[in-house]
């Protein structure tokens, strides 16, 4: 009999549409996994234990003969800021407790249209804002490496269940490296792609210049077979582009090896705020890089160190204008019948404390007397920001670093220390400013055991480069 707890996607996959392996039983196997294991490290606000049903319709469909999807009967969960039809979708706050979506987001259809079974919604920083999973308003979620730590966020249960074996991938949402930072904390390969590749119709927005679905995977090839079937234009999504979605996963086999791949290196990565650890690891990795044959390149972008400062004055300015629909009318929960006193009630009482924060921030910067000196002045810089980096990517075929300047810390150890907590994303946030693909992999590990993330960035729509160098990366760390 087959340990499931070993069984990968790819093997799920072929063991399943070979009737040796119910979808049925795998699908249980996982939600038994997310009703205890997931429980004790509060990675999920919903498990869908109906899900089972669905697998049973796979497993029918399959012995009939009938044609089924490329994810027939693969468990796996969504971040519970996208949207799922008929199920509870809360955005891990409490303003949304009950609330039930009615349509589900495009990258759920997708997923679902090729056979995989949602088998729960993961906890995550509400509204996505937030790098530890610590300010959910249905509780922090644990690090299943060591309890007491972080996992990072704001995808923070979908890379905390993953990492417990619960799902063969998980759907999160990036926006400043909210898929990329836990990938890292907690040992896993997390995809960012440009943004516009894949529809953000259905995600219960934060920021949305910025915000992007991604996938939190085991491994690189995981993700391209995964991001090949979510990516593609979007009728629905005028923010969506209209260019074909590349065979993703049969062109990692085209980079056979690093030689003449340039690696661009810049210095700013490298100086204040990153452990050593962090440091010697990745450091380690582009050596290896070159050895294998790349081109490493030394360049200097004195202007990243301007992105984290822009990020929170352009994102908590769109949550400013996103959240105003959560006035206990449209959304929200109803407290009182006149309107400014409903709304007062219900957001002093159902908003969690880094939510409320963030509005603030967002409206002092769009602020009358203050929007040119802060909003429009982050703007300009943000522009300078992505055509910086986009000439870099005339010289280079990819920059890397580390993905976060520590690992995982310890629950509360930053949460009274905003500034501290924001500092968390100082890598990840110049992809999505700059709208370019990102991918965090795993390059070993501390003296304590904790994973150490090793960032790869690319230019835009350049997704096929990206996960061919990345998957061959992953490859040679894995062998030494």
């Amino acid at each position: 009999m087959k340990d499931l707890s070993k069984i990968r996607l790819f093997e799920a996959i072929d063991l399943i549409k070979k009737q040796k392996l119910k979808s049925e039983e795998l699908v249980r196997y996982h939600l038994e996994l997310a009703n205890t294991k997931g429980k004790d490290l509060n990675a999920f606000i919903t498990v869908l234990d109906d899900s089972i049903e669905k697998a049973r319709e796979v497993d029918q469909k399959i012995q009939e003969g009938k044609k089924v999807g490329l994810l027939a009967g693969i468990p796996c969960t969504v971040k519970d800021i996208l949207m799922t039809k008929g199920i509870r979708t809360t955005a891990a706050s409490k303003i949304l407790k009950d609330f039930i979506a009615p349509y589900s987001a495009t990258v759920v259809e997708k997923l679902e249209e090729e056979g995989a079974v949602i088998i729960g919604k993961t906890n995550c920083d509400p509204f996505a804002y937030g790098a530890s999973g610590e300010n959910s308003g249905f509780g922090p979620t644990l690090n299943p490496i060591d309890n007491t730590r972080v996992p990072g966020g704001s995808s923070s249960g979908a890379a905390a269940s993953l990492a417990a074996g619960i799902g063969l991938f998980a759907i999160g949402t990036d926006t400043g490296g909210s898929v990329r930072q836990p990938a890292s904390l907690c040992g896993l390969v997390g995809l960012k792609v440009t943004y516009g590749r894949n529809s953000r119709y259905g995600l219960i927005a934060m920021a949305s210049s910025f915000d992007t679905p991604g996938i939190l995977s085991h491994t690189v090839r995981e993700a391209a077979f995964i991001e090949e079937i979510i990516a593609g234009k979007d009728s629905k999504d005028a923010t969506t582009y209209d260019l074909p979605v590349e065979n993703y996963f049969k062109k990692l086999n085209e980079i056979k090896n690093l030689d003449k791949v340039k690696v661009g290196v810049p210095k700013q990565y490298f100086e204040q705020g990153i452990t050593q650890d962090v440091k010697q690891a990745v450091q380690k990795t582009i050596t290896k890089m070159k050895k294998n044959g790349a081109e490493i390149i030394d360049v200097s972008l004195p202007i990243l160190k301007q992105g984290i400062s822009v990020y929170y004055i352009l994102v908590p300015s769109e949550i400013s204008s996103n959240m105003a629909r959560y006035d206990g009318i449209r959304f929200g929960r109803k407290e009182e019948d006149n309107y400014m006193q409903n709304l007062l009630k219900t957001r002093s009482k159902y908003l969690e404390p880094e939510v409320k924060r963030r509005i603030m921030l967002g409206t002092y910067a769009l602020s009358a007397g203050y929007a040119d000196e802060y909003y429009k002045h982050a703007s300009r810089v943000r522009v300078k920001i992505t055509r910086e980096i986009m000439e870099l990517f005339k010289e280079v075929d990819i920059l890397v670093g580390p993905t976060s300047p520590f690992v995982a810390f310890k629950l509360g150890e930053k949460s009274n220390d905003p500034l501290a907590m924001y500092l968390a994303d100082v890598y990840t946030v110049n992809a999505n400013i700059a709208g370019c693909p990102a991918i965090s992999i795993n390059c070993g590990y501390n003296k304590e055991g904790l994973p150490i993330g090793f960032q790869i960035m690319s230019e835009k729509f350049s997704e096929a480069k990206l996960l061919g160098i990345a998957a061959n990366t992953e490859k040679i760390i894995n062998e030494s």
